[in-house]
């Protein structure tokens, strides 16, 4: 579904990206694991065209997505949930959610995905009217993935859902990433808490200095003693 071929990436002089080379397959959950300064949010950034690579290629459903910007990507079915979650908080709850469905027509479908994001997060369907800036952390975390989510996208980004959170709202996040995937949306994973990332995905990517240094099943990741020991906490 998505193939990351050589990319490179600068801020200014900063060498951000060092060739990554990634693919995530239809259906699978692939998590990004690595210290902070690795280059995760970087490259999630540079596939929904925020920033922009220096070479290499980004294909998503075989088609060049390089060179597009950022909203022709949202339309194309790639949506991002940022880290810092970023949602709107003068706006309600239901206006941020409502932003998440700018690229798209059918008012029947949208109000099909709201009802969906109020399944997922029933407290959102209490707090409706309430500014989005008076939500709790998690909340908010919720709110972002709800908005991310209104774009119907096939490959869902997620940047460090977990940021910030308490213990008992992490497993809850990390719950409905499961159920989302289970209703047939992919999933590309930031996450700074491995042992949680590694649990849910399918297969993951270590990357250290801008530069990918291992990839493996998920399973054979959690079993290796050097991520166990950088990234575990073993």
């Amino acid at each position: 579904m998505l193939s990351l071929q050589e990319v490179h990436l600068h801020y200014g002089a900063i060498h951000a990206l060092r060739g990554i080379s990634l693919e995530v397959q239809q259906g699978q959950i692939v998590t990004l694991i690595g210290a902070n300064g690795a280059g995760k949010s970087s490259t999630l950034m540079a596939i929904s065209g925020l920033l922009r690579p220096t070479s290499g290629r980004i294909v998503f459903e075989g088609e060049d997505l390089t060179h597009l910007p950022t909203h022709t990507i949202v339309a194309r079915g790639i949506s991002q949930v940022p880290e810092g979650r970023r949602i709107f908080p003068a706006l309600t709850v239901l206006e941020n959610l409502e932003m998440g469905a700018y690229t798209r027509s059918g008012a029947a479908e949208i109000r099909h995905d709201l009802d969906r994001v109020f399944q997922l997060f029933p407290l959102l369907q209490d707090r409706r009217s309430q500014p989005g800036g008076t939500l709790s952390g998690g909340e908010q975390q919720m709110l972002a993935i709800g908005r991310a989510l209104m774009g119907r996208p096939r490959l869902l980004l997620l940047d460090e859902p977990s940021l910030g959170l308490a213990p008992k709202l992490v497993e809850t996040i990390f719950e409905v990433i499961r159920e989302i995937n289970a209703q047939s949306t992919t999933i590309l994973l930031v996450e700074q808490n491995a042992h949680m990332a590694l649990r849910v995905a399918a297969k993951g990517y270590v990357m250290e200095v801008g530069r990918i240094v291992l990839a493996d099943d998920a399973e054979k990741l959690m079993a290796n003693g050097e991520v166990r020991s950088a990234y575990l906490g073993e």
